[in-house]
């Protein structure tokens, strides 16, 4: 199965949504996705398992879980503990509260867990009611709809980013590194997906060999795991990367895809508008207009 592309924001001038306290069981989740939007959830209760590139994080209550745009992520709920949660999906231009500090960035929980491959940050209890509470107002903003809400909806999402900022700075030195769950081979393989993904040796015979299983075992557990096979996930990660190349560089297509492992350009072509719903020089385009950076 090959990830999910979700689309967004009925109004494209406002790119902004929100599902408040959505409560899902495992057959509703979707499988694994990827989206340039930039998302956050936060845990009420429940419990399940995230997983977002190649690390496997345990949910629970209070748990806030940061998600730059283009990252491969899928909710497994627990059957018997389901997850409520709240999801915020944005796109950077909402956050247009000029910066008096140049050291502080709005986006900085997203930069800090691109950097450090860390998604998860357990919200200390005496911070879970403020987290909530801009949560609430940007829900009860956008449901009325009055007069100046979208200004409200985006100052509300600027002090939600503000607060959690400040919990990252102050504990995330000492909070430990999440440790990941899952079988010790499946996560030498998901790293190793993770490292060589644009190897255009890259393959299942290959990670089944470096793992010592054989290649119907890895893939039956690797897609019991992700929800994916390993050649769509392979295809996720490398397309995400030629994202990235496309909004960061100004390589040819043709060089991209070759750095991203596709010997083959109209191969390449047909993969990236089949995730993307658009082709490389569109998407280039489309990106260089609304002036969204990438993380």
């Amino acid at each position: 199965m090959q990830p999910v592309r979700k689309n967004f924001f009925s109004d494209p001038l406002f790119p902004f949504e929100l599902v408040f306290r959505d409560q899902k069981q495992p057959i509703q989740e979707l499988p694994e996705h990827l989206h340039d939007r930039y998302e956050l959830v936060y845990v009420y209760e429940g419990q399940g398992t995230f997983l977002l590139n190649q690390m496997f994080y345990d949910m629970n209550e209070g748990d806030l879980f940061v998600i730059p745009g283009n990252t491969i992520h899928r909710t497994v709920p627990d059957e018997n503990k389901p997850i409520t949660s709240t999801a915020v999906f944005f796109m950077p231009q909402l956050l247009g509260i000029p910066l008096i500090s140049e050291t502080h960035s709005y986006l900085f929980a997203f930069e800090q867990a691109h950097k450090k491959m860390n998604y998860k940050i357990p919200i200390p209890l005496s911070h879970r009611a403020a987290i909530e509470n801009e949560l609430n107002r940007m829900q009860e903003e956008f449901t009325r709809q009055e007069s100046g809400y979208r200004q409200a909806v985006c100052l509300h999402l600027n002090l939600l980013l503000l607060q959690v900022n400040r919990i990252i700075m102050h504990a995330i030195a000492a909070q430990p590194q999440t440790m990941p769950a899952g079988p010790a081979w499946v996560l030498d393989a998901l790293h190793n997906l993770h490292k060589h993904h644009t190897n255009p040796g890259i393959s299942l015979a290959y990670l089944a060999d470096s793992a010592c299983v054989s290649p119907a075992h890895l893939s039956r557990v690797f897609k019991q795991i992700t929800g994916m096979s390993v050649t769509d996930y392979i295809n996720a990660r490398r397309i995400a990367t030629a994202k990235e190349l496309l909004l960061t560089t100004d390589e040819s297509v043709d060089t991209i895809s070759k750095r991203c492992g596709y010997e083959s350009l109209p191969h390449f072509h047909r993969l990236f508008k089949r995730f993307t719903g658009a082709t490389p020089g569109v998407y280039r385009r489309q990106q260089q207009m609304t002036g969204t950076p990438s993380l």
